[in-house]
């Protein structure tokens, strides 16, 4: 990489660096979170050079306003720019994060709440999510990759799905594969992608997010559970739960790094505080001894 003298951000520079890391064959998706975090922090530099100073002023900003995974993810964008542009003298240190034992339960979806969402979805006439959510939950894919979900895959019972520069293979269930050939046969669907907008171009993120979201109130459900991804853990908490296979879950949800695989098998505070419970350790009926058996046991202690 190349020497750039004044360690200005600017657009045309962000703009460079986006067009190299696709170049370097990263996702569409990874190259729009690093521009984001670029530009906010060129927002905040408001035209002054980049010093390790400002660096560490931002990191501390952000380490008081979002949770430490995104302030790695906002740190691995500036860090990946000044590698670029050869200002290793202003990268700094990611957050250390401990490994949680187990997720928030204010973002963990039960299967209850997933039926009812795909029951509010078909209450509102929308089939088209409805089946969306299912196809999600019922195969563990990401939605990124809802588009490899063709006429051609539901007809062999199988996806090809390319993401990250790894191809794998998705099974589709008979079941899911009926519900799909039934939908896009009422809609005329002959080839190609199942699930498409009006115009008939290929259904983005951005629709079904919006979409689900609206299904909050009618299913019950806290709008903070309420993403696709969160069907994806859905998926492979239910799968672990029967099968205790991570290794194969970690094929079939696409994982290089296993360790990947055990955050989306976590189970919720609540659970965990009831395993905890279950093991009985802890002598509840301490505060109700008398008076003699506290020192009878003082004097067991005295004679050990």
């Amino acid at each position: 990489m190349r020497k750039i003298g004044k360690q200005l951000i600017t657009i045309e520079l962000i703009d460079n660096y986006c067009a190299w890391l696709a170049g370097c064959e990263k996702s569409e998706k990874t190259i729009q979170k690093y521009r984001y975090h670029l530009i906010q922090f060129m927002k905040y530099l408001d035209g002054r050079p980049v010093t390790k100073e400002r660096v560490l002023i931002w990191k501390k900003y952000l380490r008081g306003h979002y949770a430490p995974i995104s302030v790695n993810g906002a740190l691995t964008a500036l860090n990946g720019l000044f590698q670029f542009c050869n200002w290793k003298d202003c990268t700094v240190r990611f957050l250390k994060i401990g490994k949680a034992s187990f997720c928030q339960e204010s973002r963990e979806l039960s299967k209850e709440e997933y039926l009812r969402l795909v029951e509010a979805a078909a209450q509102k006439g929308n089939e088209r999510l409805a089946l969306v959510i299912q196809t999600i939950c019922a195969s563990g894919i990401r939605i990124s990759e809802l588009a490899y979900i063709s006429v051609e895959a539901v007809q062999r019972g199988r996806a090809e799905v390319e993401c990250k520069g790894r191809v794998r293979t998705v099974l589709l269930t008979k079941n899911l594969c009926t519900m799909l050939q039934q939908y896009a046969m009422r809609k005329g669907i002959t080839e190609g992608a199942i699930f498409r907008t009006r115009n008939g171009k290929v259904l983005d993120r951005s629709n079904i997010w919006r979409e689900m979201k609206a299904l909050g109130a009618a299913a019950c459900v806290e709008r903070d559970k309420i993403f696709p991804h969160n069907l994806r853990h859905l998926f492979a908490r239910t799968y672990y739960e029967a099968e205790k296979d991570l290794s194969k879950l970690a094929d079939i949800l696409g994982h290089q790094d296993i360790n990947t695989t055990r955050i989306y098998t976590m189970e919720s505070g609540n659970r965990h505080r009831q395993q905890l419970e279950k093991l009985g350790l802890l002598v509840t009926s301490y505060n109700r001894l008398s008076l003699s058996n506290k020192i009878g046991r003082a004097s067991c202690r005295e004679r050990v």
